[in-house]
């Protein structure tokens, strides 16, 4: 092989049509049937071969393999290769051992005749390849008109089937553009379906199959559910059997088989797969119901006989079950539980999620059963039984229809519930969030309430411990924002200045990452551990038990504690501070009366590095020099008793670098330890 065409084959710049495509050409797969092929070598014989290839073999310069291809590859005839994409011959020049090709790209390309052999794809005046680049209007009208006869043409050139890639990139970019090229086999797919000699595919990377002879269009669907060994596969393949029951219009011998096939898995799992055995009988009432023809077995099993044996199981069972069929299943309860379904609907409402709760109510109000629902629900939340589930439902529906029971009685139901969860070591926050999440929700439940059932709600939300106290002080606010006149009830009034605390922004960054860890790592751990202990057995006897719960109690006093000092801090610079005498934000020298000098920096309640002169305006030294002028004198605490020390120097302080290494090379030394 020439060097250049190595070098180009080697790094596949000229390569103007879909890789893909080149692949399906050049490699394995034919590109169109060797019969073909094999007829027109036969014909090639009976003729004779042409007279200069005839002598080009006669003198060696080919090989008679390489002359029978080039036999294939006329002046004026159609090639593909590998690396330049699809080309025309020119014209041959045997004498030189040479033919010339014009390529996409390489124009009155000259290659080796022995070469050309080897490497090019003889091309059939007839196949896509030639019509796209000789008649791109007529191969686009074609596109249009009879899209069909098109893609039937293309498998034919590509050996009878191609995934959907490769027929794309079989008319791109010269009949269509690529997104214009997707849009059209979109729409020709369904053209495909309802002709019957294509197999499509379920999955993108399988081929459409140009069959021999029309199939009916269910025919695959059911070999898939005949295949399948395991009940989730079987409701997988009735999935897309119900999908397209349209296609099914006159194979009713089909479907009557099939329902049975499907009555037989339904009886064999039922009683350890029951979701699944419903939906299989949900799949199978939506085919007989598709034809006047079709009936129930007569000892097949109905789909409500399913609900029937399940009912002290009816929560599991529905939420075993796809969304997408509870509600099919609901439509069974007057079927299955006659005069008792309203109250078995109600009892599973009691426990499900809200999704569930949804279509239920829907359920009931078909059936004018809405009054029978609104006494229940009145009933759940007086006695304090109703779901958290249910509870989200009421909250986020505003009511749901039962706008009566949107009130701040609703509210007290909440705290109930989520005490009880938490009670309960559940993890579920939903309601929780909601309640916090939502700014209007809180408004909307107080509207219209008498002030004393305000104040026994917010009484009730200061002493609940489902709430921590910066979240407290939000809900608080939103109801203090509604009725001012209950502003005393949460600590008279607004924090005075003098409760704040004044912090470095370098500590409080880091205290709020510590109370972070605290919540989403550790107290977790703690619960889990608590978990693990418990069932380990005898509680009274069990240490690892009574160990976790001790840590849960301290966890639970550092989280009361961070919560309350985040609750109180004030960020600050210490920008500007006041010079004229020592506060916070200032660098002071004092010298004691032996002539020793010492310098502190008075900074946040939280900031502490003694070695550093780094000290909490909180802490001893601190206090003891707040306030002093330059000039006067301080009593300080020493090891060996009171010293007096006077104030040389006060300036502000700035090294803020300092301080944020110092904070975060403390809080690291905490942590590993």
């Amino acid at each position: 092989m020439p060097a250049e065409e190595e070098a180009l084959l080697f790094t596949g710049q000229f390569a103007p049509f879909s890789s893909s495509y080149s692949r399906l050409l050049m490699g394995g797969t034919r590109a169109f049937p060797t019969s073909a092929l094999a007829a027109e070598g036969d014909s090639a014989q009976k003729r004779g071969m042409h007279d200069e290839l005839q002598q080009a073999v006669d003198t060696g310069k080919l090989t008679l393999k390489a002359a029978e291809v080039l036999e294939k590859l006329p002046p004026g005839g159609y090639c593909q290769h590998k690396s330049w994409g699809f080309g025309k011959v020119s014209e041959w020049n045997l004498l030189a051992g040479q033919i010339i090709v014009d390529f996409a790209t390489r124009k009155g390309h000259a290659m080796q005749a022995q070469y050309a052999a080897e490497t090019l794809q003889p091309i059939p005046a007839g196949h896509v390849l030639a019509r796209k680049a000789t008649e791109p209007q007529a191969v686009r009208e074609q596109a249009a008109k009879d899209p069909v006869g098109l893609i039937r043409g293309i498998l034919g050139d590509l050996g009878g089937s191609a995934t959907s890639e490769q027929i794309v990139a079989a008319l791109v970019p010269e009949v269509f553009e690529a997104a214009a090229a997707k849009k059209w086999w979109d729409s020709a797919k369904k053209k495909l379906k309802a002709d019957g000699c294509f197999r499509l595919p379920t999955k993108k990377s399988d081929p459409v199959v140009l069959l021999s002879e029309p199939a009916k269009p269910g025919k695959g669907l059911i070999e898939n559910f005949q295949a399948a060994r395991f009940l989730k596969d079987q409701v997988s393949a009735l999935d897309q059997i119900t999908k397209a029951l349209d296609d099914f219009a006159h194979e009713v011998e089909e479907l009557r088989g099939l329902a049975s096939r499907i009555e037989e898995a339904a009886q064999k799992g039922r009683k350890l797969q029951a979701a699944q055995a419903l939906e299989l009988l949900l799949a199978r009432d939506e085919i007989l119901s598709r034809h006047e023809a079709l009936e129930r077995g007569q000892d097949a099993p109905a789909a409500a006989e399913i609900l029937v044996g399940e009912q002290s199981r009816l929560s599991e069972l529905f939420t075993a079950l796809p969304a997408a069929k509870q509600r099919r299943a609901l439509d069974l309860f007057p079927e299955a539980f006659g005069d008792r379904w309203v109250e078995m609907a109600l009892r599973l409402a009691k426990q499900a999620p809200a999704r569930l709760v949804v279509e239920i109510t829907k359920l009931l109000e078909r059936h004018g059963k809405k009054d029978e629902q609104r006494a229940a629900l009145t009933r759940w939340l007086s006695d304090r039984s109703v779901s958290t589930e249910t509870l989200i439902w009421l909250a986020k529906e505003r009511g749901a229809g039962f706008e009566e029971l949107f009130n701040v009685d609703l509210v007290n139901a909440i705290f109930s519930g989520l005490e009880r969860d938490m009670l309960n070591e559940k993890r579920g926050s939903r309601l929780h969030d909601l309640l916090l999440d939502d700014r209007t929700l809180m408004a909307e439940l107080f509207d219209g309430a008498p002030p004393d059932a305000v104040r026994d709600v917010m009484r009730r939300l200061l002493l609940t411990p489902v709430f921590d106290d910066l979240n407290k002080r939000s809900l608080l606010g939103r109801i203090v924002k509604l009725y001012p006149e209950m502003q005393s009830m949460i600590g008279g009034g607004e924090q005075t200045q003098d409760d704040s605390l004044t912090v470095s922004w370098a500590s409080l960054e880091s205290r709020k990452a510590a109370y972070e860890r605290l919540i989403n790592v550790e107290i977790p751990q703690n619960t889990k551990d608590i978990a693990t202990a418990r069932d380990q057995g005898d509680l009274r006897e069990n240490f690892g038990f009574k160990a976790a719960k001790e840590q849960q109690r301290v966890l639970m006093r550092r989280q009361a504690e961070s919560e309350r000092d985040l609750g109180l801090a004030r960020g600050s610079n210490f920008e500007n501070p006041d010079t004229t005498q020592v506060s916070i934000g200032t660098v002071v020298t004092v010298r004691d009366a032996a002539g020793h000098e010492e310098t502190f920096s008075i900074l946040g309640a939280w900031d502490s590095a003694p070695e550093l002169g780094i000290v909490s305006y909180k802490a001893g030294i601190g206090q003891a020099l707040l306030g002093k002028k330059h000039g006067e004198t301080a009593e300080l605490a020493s090891d060996h008793g009171p010293r007096t020390v006077t104030v040389t120097t006060i300036i502000a302080f700035t090294d803020l670098d300092t301080l944020r290494h110092t904070v975060h090379g403390l809080t690291a030394a905490t942590e590993t330890a």
